[in-house]
């Protein structure tokens, strides 16, 4: 597929990035049922999809990228699976300052694994305002699609998730995803303030045209009743926002 346009400058390193102390290192885990393409999405994320690197890598991928002018150093951990023994999860589970559950929009039952998933992951981090971000892979496979988009987005309202779907077949929203994995992470963690400055440039980028629309859409929802469900549940959508 073609290259993610990852912005120049993200550090390639597959060294760990810095100790545990170290508070603009983020963990991110990937959740999710087997064949489900959690290594193909930490791959692309890692910039390097196939060959020696990637066997290099491991099942670890660290990396810095710029989300809304700031460098944030992301260590993603696709390790789910490379364990069979007992302690692995409830470790994998308690590690993460994000999580991504993945499932196959092309696979009903890795949809309710990641259902299940997502109540193991609330038991385990009861205290813990972690962002979670379901994500729903393969949305190129359109013919064998047995998720719709309305039921991924309406399981991510349920279980107060975000939601996106991908395809890391043709990197698509993949960057959008990691960059949005950091964006929660930094509405939880940073000040008021430090947000605000942050939309405040992201916001000065939007067009015009942008503004105009969602002034309307914002127009015709207040006019229509049935919209307010899908209102709701767009903000599931919305990574940029808590």
């Amino acid at each position: 597929g073609a290259a993610l346009d990852w912005p120049e400058g993200s550090s390639e390193s597959l060294s760990s990035g810095g100790s545990d102390s170290d508070e603009s290192v983020y963990k991110v885990l990937l959740l999710g049922a087997p064949g489900v393409g959690k290594s193909a999405l930490a791959r692309i994320f890692g910039g390097v999809e196939d060959g020696p690197e990637a066997e290099a890598a491991g099942h670890t991928y660290d990396r810095s990228i710029m989300v809304d002018g700031e460098e944030a150093s992301l260590i993603v951990y696709d390790i789910w699976e490379q364990d069979s023994s007992r302690w692995l999860p409830g470790h994998c589970m308690a590690m993460g300052d994000a999580y991504v559950i993945v499932y196959s929009v092309t696979d009903k039952g890795s949809f309710e694994k990641a259902s299940e998933l997502r109540v193991q992951l609330r038991r385990a981090r009861q205290m813990d305002d972690v962002p979670i971000i379901l994500v729903g892979n393969k949305s190129d496979l359109v013919r064998s699609r047995e998720v719709s988009v309305d039921e991924g987005r309406a399981c991510a309202v349920v279980f107060d998730c975000k939601f996106i779907e991908t395809s890391a077949a043709l990197h698509h929203n993949v960057q959008a995803l990691f960059e949005g994995v950091v964006r929660q992470i930094r509405l939880r963690r940073d000040s008021k303030e430090a947000n605000a400055r942050r939309q405040a440039g992201t916001r000065r980028r939007e067009s015009l045209g942008k503004k105009a629309k969602r002034f309307l859409g914002r127009i015709v929802a207040r006019n229509s009743r049935k919209m307010a469900f899908r209102a709701k549940s767009k903000s599931c959508h919305d990574l940029s926002v808590l």
